[in-house]
């Protein structure tokens, strides 16, 4: 079997309105590098669906960066689609990884509808 290495494991929602912001993110932020990337409907929500990807990212490109991004107005989330809400999702996905995989850096934003990522320090 080939070894194949990538940088990152990036998640998204799926969301088109904000698919050229997260593009253009991507190639200021990852120019040169490699990453799998997942668009899922409210990106983590699905925790256990999106851990699942992660631990082949894991153990077929030996990723050392995990790049998690919600975004404000998620059709996923509903009525609970708020900015407290989306940090403190992501500060215990944060944690579940973290405490899987200590040696993965784990980066959190919060997408505004303008564009704006927002860096999210998940407290662990």
């Amino acid at each position: 079997m080939i070894n194949h290495k990538c940088d990152a494991f990036i998640v998204a929602c799926i969301d088109f309105r904000f698919q050229k912001f997260i593009k253009n993110w991507l190639d200021k932020n990852f120019k040169n590098k490699t990453y799998d990337y997942v668009g899922f409907a409210g990106a983590t929500k699905d925790l256990k669906t999106i851990m699942k990807q992660l631990d082949i990212s894991v153990r077929l490109h030996q990723i050392k960066q995990v790049v998690l991004i919600h975004h404000e107005d998620c059709g996923a989330y509903g009525k609970e689609s708020t900015h407290d809400r989306h940090v403190a999702d992501l500060g215990k996905v944060k944690k579940i990884i973290k405490n899987k995989y200590p040696k993965l850096q784990v980066d959190l934003y919060y997408l505004h509808l303008d564009g704006m990522f927002e860096k999210v320090c998940g407290k662990i």
